[in-house]
């Protein structure tokens, strides 16, 4: 077990839990990043393939958090991982929320609520991005991986539609071998 591997990776993923609005999903880059792009200790590849693995499993989509520790640093790693991303920002959620119900009605809180929204929606389109592009540098139909995601971003963002339908039709564009 490399102790100084697991305290970098609680410190990390205790500050990014920090920001996860919108849930582990939408901190993806900055996982990325740290473990892709600064430490070198997976691939684009892994990273993604680890990606999709937990978002078929049932399961919070936290659980990509214990993957990517496990993966990093075995056991030690993804109970490390999961325990910060998870244990501090619970007991956090839990005192505001706490706070904001007793002073629901007042304007600071209303506008704490409203603030949020945009930084969840700008987390969550960066986290698509990032999956998007990182996909698409696999093969040379980068270009078509890139337009079906901002076709199915449009379409998500303009429509009332069940997400699972834009996730079947990229599963009927992959088979036939279009993505």
């Amino acid at each position: 077990m490399n102790l100084s591997l697991t305290r970098l990776l609680a410190l990390h993923f205790f500050l990014i839990s920090l920001i996860a609005f919108g849930g582990a999903s939408a901190v993806l880059p900055e996982m990325h990043r740290f473990l892709v792009d600064d430490l070198r200790l997976m691939t684009d590849q892994d990273f993604i393939a680890l990606n999709a693995l937990a978002q078929a499993a049932p399961g919070p989509n936290v659980q990509i958090v214990a993957m990517y520790g496990f993966w990093v640093a075995s056991v030690p790693g993804a109970l490390v991982s999961i325990g910060a991303m998870c244990g501090p920002t619970s007991l956090l959620a839990f005192a505001v929320e706490t706070l904001g119900a007793r002073h629901s009605g007042t304007e600071w809180h209303k506008l704490i609520r409203r603030s949020l929204a945009p930084l969840t929606v700008g987390l969550v389109l960066a986290t698509g991005w990032m999956l998007s592009v990182g996909a698409s540098h696999m093969d040379e139909r980068w270009v078509r991986t890139l337009l079906l995601t901002a076709v199915a971003t449009g379409v998500a963002m303009t429509r009332k539609l069940n997400p699972i339908y834009l996730i079947a039709a990229g599963c009927l564009l992959g088979a036939v071998g279009l993505i």
